[in-house]
């Protein structure tokens, strides 16, 4: 059976305004609107997409986190993932400690593929799918925004500088997205009611026989400047004044 694995991560949900505790030691949560990471929406429908070509036989969605990570698994198994596996965790789990749970995971389930985010959008690291691939051994293309299958090789196009980018990459193999790889699909209600009955295994990160080591900490954050008002100029020669003025030129 062909299995591809799919990593998400529970976020603040990317609509919601964030704000800074008052004493700056990391965002507020409580009470926040929770969704899947956006780039891992985006992977999980790219494997979906694969699975319905007849590439894959099955699709099993990851995650590591608190209880309440249940809910977004809920939510891939409603988009069409086949079982989910939860990893309980409820600290902070940096991207090393993240590789090697799913590593784990992986040498247990033996995917032919392993798909994920390029990034999360609450710590922006982008450094997991990359761990992972030189734990497990295998090939690696991140930023993904084409992705085709064939036999037991994985054709990846992405964007560099110079334009488009492919690579070839022997299966089993880790693939990052990237934005532009899909749209996800929309979960209906029918779907939500259909994933209750689906299988979702709950783990633990000692029973992996991993210790979710600490290696950098959070100082302090920060909200971002407020905006400045713009400032109407006449011409260009009031336009470079004003730049001048400010230091800009």
């Amino acid at each position: 059976m062909s299995k591809i694995l799919v990593c998400i991560k529970r976020v603040v949900d990317y609509n919601v305004r964030i704000r800074v505790k008052p004493d700056g030691s990391g965002v507020i949560t409580d009470n926040v609107k929770m969704g899947i990471n956006p780039f891992d929406e985006i992977a999980l429908e790219e494997a979906l997409r694969i699975k319905e070509r007849g590439l894959a036989s099955e699709v099993v969605v990851v995650s590591i986190g608190p209880n309440e990570t249940q809910q977004q698994l809920r939510v891939a198994l409603a988009m069409g993932a086949d079982r989910a596996i939860l990893v309980e965790h409820s600290g902070a789990v940096e991207p090393l400690t993240a590789a090697r749970v799913f590593l784990k995971l992986a040498e247990k389930e033996a995917p032919i593929l392993i798909i994920t985010g390029k990034q999360a959008i609450d710590d922006d690291n982008g450094q997991t799918g990359q761990m992972l691939a030189a734990l497990w051994n295998r090939p690696q293309a991140c930023f993904a925004s084409r992705v085709e299958i064939t036999g037991n090789v994985a054709k990846v196009s992405r964007e560099v500088d110079a334009g488009l980018e492919t690579l070839e990459l022997d299966l089993p193999a880790v693939i990052t997205t990237d934005l532009r790889l899909n749209d996800p699909r929309y979960v209906k209600l029918p779907e939500i009611m259909k994933a209750k009955k689906k299988p979702l295994e709950t783990l633990s990160i000692s029973d992996l026989n991993i210790t979710a080591t600490k290696q950098f900490s959070v100082s302090q954050v920060t909200p971002p400047p407020a905006k400045q008002k713009g400032v109407m100029v006449k011409d260009v020669q009031e336009l470079v004044a004003a730049l001048k003025q400010k230091g800009v030129l």
